[in-house]
């Protein structure tokens, strides 16, 4: 695929790693020459880069296979999967997982895509329901504007959500932007 193909999304083989691309724009300052501007994160380390090409610029593309899979449990390996097809296990690591570990609880279903029978990339629902284990009681004082507490999930995540949540509430929570959406 050339650079003028690439659209978000698309997973590239860049600089001898695999990045996702999550932004392609065309520019063309002035009197010089056309290109794109691409941005991509590494699927690796999670480091963002921008990078720009020419439009007749080779990229090459990377097929990824996704499969369905259930974590089962978190330990000193890392996070552990299993296929639902061939019920083989896995482990994936913190790296690999990043903040996507603040969202998995046991049993849970997601797809990970594979790249050469390893697994490279996990894909989340875009909100999950998680229970509440910490929040701090609500005081409400002298405010106009809706007032919100830091509240700890059973995973760990710290999402700001209204002072009406309790502990042992279950909210959903936006996987992208790890916000509170509503009580479960």
């Amino acid at each position: 695929m050339q650079a003028r193909d690439a659209k978000k999304g698309a997973i590239v083989l860049y600089q001898n790693e695999m990045h996702l691309v999550t932004e392609a724009t065309h520019r063309t300052p002035g009197n010089l020459r056309a290109f794109f501007q691409i941005t991509m994160k590494n699927l690796k380390n999670g480091r963002i880069i921008q990078s720009r090409f020419s439009p007749d610029e080779p990229l090459e593309r990377i097929t990824l296979d996704p499969k369905q899979c259930q974590f089962l449990y978190k330990d000193a390996q890392g996070y552990h999967f299993m296929d639902m097809e061939s019920y083989h296990s896995f482990a994936l690591s913190e790296e690999i997982l990043g903040d996507k570990k603040y969202y998995l609880k046991e049993g849970m279903e997601i797809k990970i895509d594979f790249h050469d029978e390893k697994p490279v990339f996990p894909e989340l629902p875009s909100i999950v329901t998680l229970k509440v284990t910490e929040a701090p009681p609500g005081i409400r004082g002298d405010s106009v504007s809706n007032t919100v507490k830091v509240i700890v999930c059973e995973t760990g995540l710290k999402v700001n959500a209204p002072l009406f949540i309790d502990e042992g509430t279950e909210i959903k929570v936006n996987t992208e932007t790890g916000e509170y959406v509503g009580r479960a």
